[in-house]
């Protein structure tokens, strides 16, 4: 079969039914990831997705690893691999606790590389569907690029609307006009906002979104994968930020098309739903990633920063009774690095090619 349960020794091996997968005649494997929390109709579509580039491109052999997050995805998504004939090429990975985003991606990535090292992985969300040629466009680009580490494409909503992102790292002044939320603030520090409208034109960028993002197996060697620390959010920002420290860049490549239906899992990033708050382990990723990526003094200047213009923001909210995420600044300060109690961070957990 190719349900794989988690099996982990003494040693840190990964016990793998390697028969389950069948190795491609193409000239580039690529091993896809793809995690499932509570979404197993969605990964079933994605699933369907690949599997008509995988029929049709003759330039990349394709493999799939799909974990479920102890979500109880798995019966259904093993029901859909049978009823497809889906056994030769994905394997499915039941995962004892739901350690979050990056934790999943490790561990498919892991049961990716114990079967044999891919040439590319490429991490899919549940909620995408890759447009033809998606892949082969990436593994094209990275295949002409050699120091580029990361690539990624644009994104398509449900509706077809062109979603053309890509991101910034985020650093004071960011912090500053997202707090500040004022029209002509984040005009005049516009080269500072986290969110970058692109052009269709290839392009390196600071960061992509992980739905969709395609990692040379070198940028693992070096580095690692996410850091698992990472409950949800800033996972693959600090991942792409530790890759271009390696010496590994990320770029955007627009040819590579794939349909996203954001916010599935977790609603904070789906912009129809108005929150009620946001998640504690959203404001727990932004204190690591800050304090990982600029050091605990820099933090607490970004803290004070945020706390100071979120003030100002709500004022202007409150004034012209515009809608505002209830609780953000009690919450921002709660999780500060101000707080001593806040400031003992673990040291990075990754995914490591060698064990």
């Amino acid at each position: 079969m190719a349900t794989a349960a988690f099996a982990q020794g003494a040693d840190n091996s990964l016990s793998v039914d390697r028969s389950s997968v069948a190795a491609g005649n193409a000239s580039f494997d690529v091993a896809v990831v793809i995690v499932s929390y509570r979404t197993a109709e969605l990964t079933i579509a994605c699933l369907r997705s690949v599997q008509a580039e995988r029929q049709t491109s003759k330039e990349i052999s394709v493999r799939a690893f799909v974990v479920d997050n102890a979500s109880g995805d798995a019966a259904a998504i093993r029901a859909a691999m049978e009823a497809e004939g889906w056994q030769s090429w994905v394997t499915l990975i039941e995962a004892p606790v739901n350690g979050g985003f990056a934790y999943g991606n490790n561990l498919g990535v892991r049961y990716a590389y114990a079967e044999r090292r891919p040439d590319y992985v490429y991490l899919l969300n549940p909620d995408t569907e890759v447009r033809a040629g998606a892949i082969t466009a990436l593994v094209r680009f990275l295949e002409a690029s050699p120091r580029v580490g990361i690539a990624g494409g644009s994104f398509e909503q449900l509706d077809g609307r062109i979603w053309p992102i890509a991101f910034r790292f985020p650093t004071i002044v960011s912090e500053l006009t997202h707090g500040l939320n004022l029209g002509i603030v984040s005009r005049l520090l516009q080269r500072w906002t986290v969110a970058w409208p692109m052009v269709q034109l290839t392009q390196p960028i600071d960061w992509i979104c992980g739905a969709a993002m395609m990692i040379r197996p070198a940028v693992f060697d070096r580095m690692g994968g996410f850091d698992e620390n990472y409950f949800l959010y800033f996972e693959e920002t600090d991942f792409c930020n530790r890759a271009r420290r390696a010496g590994y860049s990320t770029w955007y490549v627009p040819e590579s098309r794939v349909m996203h239906i954001m916010g599935q899992s977790t609603k904070v990033t789906n912009e129809k739903v108005i929150l009620d708050r946001f998640p504690a382990y959203w404001f727990e990723s932004r204190r690591r990633y800050f304090v990982m990526n600029f050091g605990m003094v820099h933090a607490m200047a970004i803290d004070v920063v945020a706390v100071l213009a979120s003030c100002l923001g709500l004022m202007k909210c409150l004034a012209l009774r515009r809608p505002r995420v209830p609780h953000y600044i009690r919450d921002l300060i709660k999780h500060s690095v101000l707080w001593p109690r806040n400031r003992a961070l673990p040291a990075a957990r990754c995914f490591r090619p060698d064990g």
